[in-house]
């Protein structure tokens, strides 16, 4: 991607210019930032994903007055009619289940992927919304089909109502109001208050990002630290043969404090080991994720990554689906080109080793990847 090419995607402006001027500082409206945007996905078909058992979704709705919210999946009986008022449908992670809506999420690949989360569809019925609320990341409004009224704003008081089962501002104060007609974008900040209420039937794309929380994060490459450190031949275990008899049994041993300092220690100072962890944290796929296996035998003319796959590099390693891989020389490059490109067509398989050519025949064969001849 040329990030310096002016985009209509961004109302005009470039991906260099958007990161600078937008990103995590202030919201951008484009009108018809897709223009003519026929959705890929429509109400069948967001009704059908919401009733498979691996799809993430919601049911929101207001039912004389109260916030009701129920979890998936829906049988289309269980869904309210579509004359009703006042209902929302939400399906998580649309993009791990259809090309086209994977597609479009690649045009946002200005951001790094480690950044980029998921698609998510709201379906609604006229009236149909979640509240005034706000979210801890970044996100891009996409209008797919009918209208959609935006009230958002600067929110300085974040208390919540406590009286309904949803994260609703109690005192929201918005201070600009926009409808999105199809193909519009809207994009906001983090913290960035917003209420969008559908106008007739309508429903919105919206292009989350993920935003890892420190203390989250450090528990999590602490645990893969360990479970590295678990691999030792000869594990180092606590000894205390000097320990003399103590007359305050419950007081904790220094010693074994500074053997706890010494664990974490030894495990952040392993070469690469915490680029390692971190890496393959972020390609883990998530728990709702299966790759179905490919033909082993296929012979690779063009490699193309299944949209399910995340694929990830670092000066030292390849990431792919919670794994790694260390890489340099040429391989490393053809690699690269492939996590950023999503494919490699047949003049770069050209140049792998048979090496590299194993790997991604195994890839092909566990689903990660396809063998896909030229079109």
């Amino acid at each position: 991607m040329d990030i310096h090419q002016s985009l209509p995607l961004l109302g005009g402006l470039s991906a260099a210019q958007f990161m600078r001027r937008h990103w995590q500082k202030k919201p951008l409206l484009v009108r018809q930032a897709i223009p003519g945007f026929v959705p890929p996905v429509l109400r069948t078909g967001v009704f059908a994903l919401a009733a498979q058992d691996g799809v993430e979704s919601r049911l929101v709705q207001q039912v004389d007055g109260a916030w009701k919210v129920q979890s998936g999946p829906f049988t289309r009986r269980a869904l309210p009619p579509l004359q009703r008022p006042n209902w929302t449908l939400l399906v998580q992670g649309v993009d791990l289940h259809n090309d086209p809506v994977h597609a479009l999420m690649q045009q946002f690949r200005f951001v790094p992927d480690a950044r980029l989360d998921d698609v998510m569809i709201s379906y609604a019925s006229d009236g149909g919304g979640v509240g005034p609320h706000f979210d801890s990341y970044d996100v891009f409004l996409i209008q797919a089909h009918g209208r959609r009224r935006w009230r958002i704003g600067r929110q300085k008081d974040l208390t919540l109502r406590d009286d309904v089962p949803m994260k609703i501002l109690a005192n929201f104060e918005p201070e600009e109001e926009h409808v999105l007609e199809p193909g519009d974008m809207l994009y906001l900040p983090p913290g960035w208050a917003h209420d969008g209420i559908a106008e007739g039937e309508c429903m919105t794309y919206s292009v989350g990002f993920r935003v890892p929380e420190r203390s989250d994060l450090a528990q999590e490459l602490l645990v893969r630290l360990a479970d590295e450190d678990e691999g030792c031949a000869k594990p180092l275990l606590y000894r205390d043969g000097q320990q003399a008899a103590v007359e305050q049994p419950a007081e904790i041993p220094a010693t074994l404090q500074t053997f706890a300092r010494d664990a974490l220690a030894r495990a952040l100072a392993e070469p690469r080991a915490l680029e390692r962890a971190l890496g393959e944290y972020l390609t883990e796929p998530k728990a709702n994720v299966w790759f179905e296996p490919g033909d082993a035998r296929a012979m690779l003319e063009q490699v193309v990554l299944d949209r399910r796959t995340r694929m990830m590099y670092d000066a030292d390693h390849l990431f792919i689906n919670g794994e790694s891989y260390r890489a340099s020389g040429r391989d490393a490059t053809l690699m690269r080109q492939l996590a950023d490109q999503r494919q490699l067509d047949q003049h770069a398989l050209a140049r792998a080793s048979d090496g590299a050519l194993e790997l991604l025949s195994a890839w092909c064969a566990d689903g990660w990847a396809h063998a896909q001849p030229p079109a």
